[in-house]
């Protein structure tokens, strides 16, 4: 019996924030994994290591969590005044999926390194030493992000001082924003209120903040789900019945917020919306066993992410969490003390994170989001090609 050898494609192994995956340029991908299609998704899932039943992903590049079952492909951009496009691709870990309908805020920050790496950044914008300033289109919302990447003798520079939270060592800060962060073509706030009722049959009834910003979010008070906002990974993803209950409310408030027809397409898109729960500051113990002090931080935030509680925070949801904080009156914005303000820190399970946002409200009641503004790093953890079957 004959086998299809293995194929290589060009790839390089990024960290990007809090996360990690797989990125590709474009071209470098086999010619029926240009477009998308079944081809690429079968391409990104073999890569990664999925479907696996034994949710290890032992014979691929994933890591068996959401933060590191992750692909980008970056190619010259097909906007006006922008370097290039951008897509990112959540793999499932135990099912054949790949879900392309939200944004990856912390892969975002690795986008414009990779970009300028592999030459697809016009090299007359790059300056010796300094910052580059590359313009990303984000294809899967259809949204601009500004990445500011410090540069050293011609090349990115990726080492450097800056620490975040849920990153072991340091390296050279990215800021990023995120231009008109609100998710599509319709209302930052999809059912026009800023606090509704969320009824979930069998489960209960939530006050929740439902918004379309940096990544479609559903916010709830952690006490409604007898939740303190200091719970770790360890509280959450060894009850069964909490992440039922967590998916369940998911689901109805995808429904709610128009982005499925019925729960059940909930099924199908694993990566949106997100469910995050808040609660005012107290002082609690990060991931790492560091103290994180109530006089730190404006609130707390935990945040699911296919299915499980994050490790730290995802950073399309740190925008929403951002833009939320700026509009009084919502869940977030409450948590956080109320009143107008133009940034907030907030504490996660792995530590804390500041992040800017600016919003405004119409004269016909309708806020809107111009830009969130935050900080990561990123670095090349390896470079070369990935091998797949080339059946």
């Amino acid at each position: 019996m004959s086998h299809s050898p293995q194929i290589k494609v060009a790839a390089t192994y990024m960290r990007g924030g809090t996360s990690k995956g797989v990125f590709f340029n474009l071209k470098d991908l086999p010619k029926a994994a240009q477009v998308a299609g079944p081809a690429r998704d079968a391409l990104l899932m073999r890569v990664i290591g999925s479907p696996d039943a034994y949710a290890k992903q032992i014979d691929g590049m994933g890591g068996a969590t959401s933060s590191t079952s992750k692909t980008v492909i970056v190619g010259p951009s097909t906007q006006a005044d922008h370097d290039v496009d951008y897509l990112f691709g959540q793999v499932a870990i135990d099912r054949a999926f790949v879900d392309w309908s939200g944004n990856c805020g912390n892969l975002s920050s690795a986008v414009g390194a990779f970009a300028i790496s592999a030459g697809l950044v016009d090299a007359s914008r790059l300056p010796t030493d300094g910052v580059a300033v590359i313009r990303i289109w984000q294809v899967n919302i259809s949204k601009t992000i500004i990445a500011h990447i410090p540069m050293s003798q011609g090349q990115v520079q990726e080492t450097g001082d800056f620490s975040l939270d849920g990153v072991t060592f340091p390296a050279a800060e990215i800021k990023l924003e995120f231009m008109d962060p609100a998710a599509g073509d319709g209302d930052m706030f999809p059912t026009g209120n800023l606090v509704d009722e969320l009824e979930v049959p069998g489960v209960g009834n939530f006050a929740a903040t439902m918004i379309n910003a940096g990544i479609p979010t559903i916010f709830l008070n952690a006490a409604d789900l007898d939740y303190t906002g200091t719970e770790l990974q360890t509280d959450i993803n060894s009850d069964a019945a909490a992440l039922a209950k967590l998916e369940a409310i998911r689901a109805h408030g995808g429904v709610r917020m128009g982005l499925f027809d019925h729960i059940d397409a909930a099924k199908q898109r694993q990566h949106t919306p997100k469910v995050a729960f808040v609660a005012p500051p107290q002082d609690y113990l990060s991931s790492s066993g560091s103290q994180v002090a109530a006089g730190q931080v404006d609130l707390l935030v935990r945040a699911m992410s296919m299915g499980q509680l994050h490790h730290a925070m995802m950073g399309t949801a740190a925008v929403a969490i951002g833009t939320a904080a700026a509009i009084p009156g919502t869940l977030v914005n409450q948590a956080a003390g109320g009143g107008p303000r133009c940034k907030v820190t907030f504490g996660h399970p792995s530590g804390t994170l500041t992040v800017g946002a600016e919003a405004k409200q119409a004269n016909n009641g309708v806020w809107t989001a111009t830009k969130a503004i935050m900080s990561r790093s990123a670095r090349v953890l390896m470079e070369g090609w990935v091998r797949v079957p080339g059946d």
